[in-house]
């Protein structure tokens, strides 16, 4: 199967590690010594890399695990008294099932006490899993990475990292974790890294949070930008996360984000900053129709030019509150650019706040 991967030098070891373990070996102890590496490898590079979390809740241990797909076991109140508990991270191969390719469901149940009610960012981080996944917190969809059958992209390169809307947590009550696995051969499931929930140490907390789902589509036209554009048929995928993880491997070129909320008042402040986190490689963003800021996209360039250091630029752009349209649909068009490898608004903050939050953000 031909795959086109994007990956960091690290992930390039812990790849190396897996493609020899998905090889059917004879030589027992040399398997054995890769599936070392390959656990060995996320947790040292990962933990070196500066990713602005700390760890609140360590959630690797005992999960309970099925085989199978059903919808109702993604349900906070489904009964999963009689599933076989596993160890995660650890491939479910080695856990009773050995040989088994197909879907997979974990389930686990966590209390998050009430001082983590505070406004910051909270996390699942997953670490590595094998094929695909989708993650739901407490019955509703957080983020997802890879694509199911019938048009499978396996993603088992990807160290997931899932933004938990605060409106979905029980503070001091009980949450429910649920993540649909599919593996399509050798080892599959939470198969190694951190796993956790992590608070984010950045200095910020968003007026307006768009750390979620987003529509997307390929291709370039600027009617996009406009507030009154249907854009229902266009894919969903989360933000911020690579597009590449998200069913679009391999694509590079110029794509769309839209991201439609109500306004519901309550910022005060004259001039506000739309925050869009870090996007590979160039961007031009759009509010209710009216260009807002870009780095380094103009118009009707098809073949726009990279230094190759814009994907590190965070991205933050200036408006009028008299842009937001309160009480009604407003609308947020952001038109990206991507020249090699990984794409799209891939790390966060993603939301809206003043510019007095954002100018002490940017001095710490």
């Amino acid at each position: 199967m031909y795959r086109c991967l994007h990956v960091s030098f690290s992930d390039t070891l812990k790849l190396v590690a897996f493609v020899l373990i998905k090889k059917e070996m004879k030589n027992k102890l040399t398997r054995i010594l890769m599936f070392l590496l390959l656990i060995v490898l996320p947790i040292t590079f990962v933990n070196a890399k500066n990713e602005n979390l700390e760890s609140i809740i360590n959630l690797e241990g005992s999960w309970k695990f099925s085989i199978g797909n059903k919808t109702a076991w993604l349900t906070l109140n489904y009964n999963d008294g009689n599933w076989t508990s596993v160890h995660v991270p650890s491939p479910w191969e080695e856990q009773g099932f050995p040989g088994y390719d197909g879907y997979g469901i974990y389930r686990k149940k966590v209390v998050i006490p009430q001082k983590f009610n505070t406004g910051e960012l909270l996390y699942l981080k997953l670490g590595y899993i094998d094929d695909v996944d989708e993650v739901y917190f407490n019955g509703v969809k957080i983020g997802s990475t890879g694509t199911f059958p019938p048009n499978f992209e396996t993603a088992y390169q990807a160290n997931r990292k899932y933004y938990i809307p605060s409106n979905l947590i029980k503070f001091n009550g009980t949450n429910l974790i649920a993540v649909k696995v599919y593996d399509a051969y050798q080892w599959g499931g939470i198969v190694s890294g951190d796993v956790g929930i992590y608070k984010s140490t950045l200095p910020i907390k968003l007026d307006v949070n768009l750390q979620c789902s987003w529509k997307f589509h390929t291709g370039d036209n600027i009617a996009w930008k406009e507030n009154a554009y249907i854009d229902c048929s266009w894919s969903s995928i989360f933000v911020p996360s690579t597009w590449e993880d998200q069913g679009f491997r391999c694509y590079d070129g110029f794509a769309w984000y839209r991201k439609s909320f109500i306004y519901k008042g309550g910022l005060t402040d004259e001039k506000l900053v739309l925050m869009l986190g870090k996007i590979d490689d160039l961007d031009q963003a759009f509010l209710n129709g009216v260009l807002i800021g870009s780095t380094k996209l103009k118009f009707n360039e098809s073949k726009p030019f990279i230094i190759g250091s814009e994907y590190k630029t965070i991205r933050g752009y200036y408006f009028p509150r008299k842009l937001l349209r309160k009480g009604l649909k407003n609308t947020i068009a952001v038109r990206v650019y991507d020249k090699i490898d990984l794409g799209g608004i891939y790390e966060g903050p993603v939301g809206i706040v003043t510019q007095r939050k954002y100018l002490e953000y940017l001095g710490n």
